[in-house]
């Protein structure tokens, strides 16, 4: 199975990006990295309250993954981060030219259901729409699959290694 350099598992909260993260890491056998870890304690708190972050909130939270995926650029590595827009995608891939997103995609039902039953996490329910409204999909130009949600973590895990082999 080819590893690739750097996958950035991608989508708007409860997707799973922090379930499927590392059971793609440790399918390709590379580090796994939390993208929430990153965060700064003010975007926390801001999320906590229910408060959505503005893009200089974002910034250099982007900026310390891109690094993180710099330094695994050639090792490999997984790493989760909603990337919800483009422009946060140009920003990780300009620290990181070589990165692939797997982007989870869901009926927003399904997401928020899961959401519900989440224990100990700071992004609240009420924030989904203002990602749903966020999110700008992969373009055709942007390395990287769409990947279905639906079903169990295993599956969707064979989902995204199926994916990602078979990109050029």
């Amino acid at each position: 199975m080819k590893t690739p350099q750097v996958v950035v598992v991608m989508g708007v909260a409860g997707t799973g990006k922090t379930t499927i993260g590392p059971l793609l890491a440790a399918r390709y056998g590379v580090p796994y990295a939390e993208a929430d870890d990153f965060h700064p304690p003010a975007n926390i708190t801001k999320m906590s309250a229910g408060t959505p972050l503005t893009d200089d909130d974002r910034w250099p939270w982007l900026d310390a993954i891109g690094d993180w995926a710099h330094g695994r650029s050639g090792l490999g590595g997984v790493v989760s981060c909603s990337a919800l827009k483009r422009s946060y995608r140009d920003r990780l891939r300009a620290a990181a030219p070589g990165v692939v997103f797997v982007h989870l995609t869901g009926d927003r039902a399904l997401v928020e259901d899961r959401m519900s039953h989440r224990q100990g996490h700071f992004m609240p329910t009420a924030l989904l729409d203002s990602q749903f409204a966020t999110l700008q999909p992969l373009e055709p130009d942007e390395a990287g699959v769409a990947v279905d949600v639906a079903g169990s973590p295993e599956e969707i895990t064979d989902r995204a290694v199926a994916a990602l082999a078979a990109l050029p």
